[in-house]
C-alpha cells in the first residue's frame, strides 16, 4: 500500500485549505481512516478519524474547524481545514487507525500558516 497525500501549502491566518489523501493498493473505507500531523519537535497527532460506520472524532484543538470526509468512488479521503491558525503549521498524512497506523506513512503535505 502507497498513501499519497496532497492539497498542501502556504496560507494567511484565518484561511481555508482541503488536503486529500489516495491509498493505492487498497480502499480506503474498509478502515478507520485518521489525519494526523506533526509539527517539528512535536508528536504526530491525530487531528480528525473517521469510523466505518462514519461517526468522526476530533480533539478540541481543531473541533468546528476541521472536517474528514471520504468520497469511494475516487477513493480518496479529504480534510476540510478552516480557520487556520499558525498551530495548525504541521505536515499532514493520513493513515489508518487512531495512533495504530497500519501501512507505511506517505511523504505527508505541508502546511503553513502564516501572514
Amino acid at each position: 500500500v502507497q498513501i499519497v497525500e496532497s492539497g498542501g501549502g502556504l496560507v494567511q491566518p484565518g484561511g481555508s485549505l482541503t488536503l486529500s489523501c489516495v491509498m493505492h493498493g487498497t480502499i480506503f473505507d474498509i478502515y478507520d481512516m485518521s489525519w494526523y500531523r506533526q509539527s517539528p519537535g512535536k508528536q504526530r497527532e491525530v487531528v480528525a478519524l473517521l469510523y466505518t460506520h462514519q461517526q468522526q472524532f476530533y480533539p478540541d484543538s481543531v473541533k468546528g474547524r476541521f472536517t474528514i470526509s471520504g468520497d469511494t468512488k475516487k477513493n480518496t479521503l479529504f480534510l476540510q481545514m478552516n480557520n487556520l491558525g499558525p498551530d495548525d503549521t504541521a505536515v499532514y498524512y493520513c493513515n489508518t487507525g487512531n495512533g495504530d497506523p497500519m501501512f507505511p506513512w506517505g511523504r505527508g503535505t505541508q502546511v503553513t500558516v502564516s501572514p
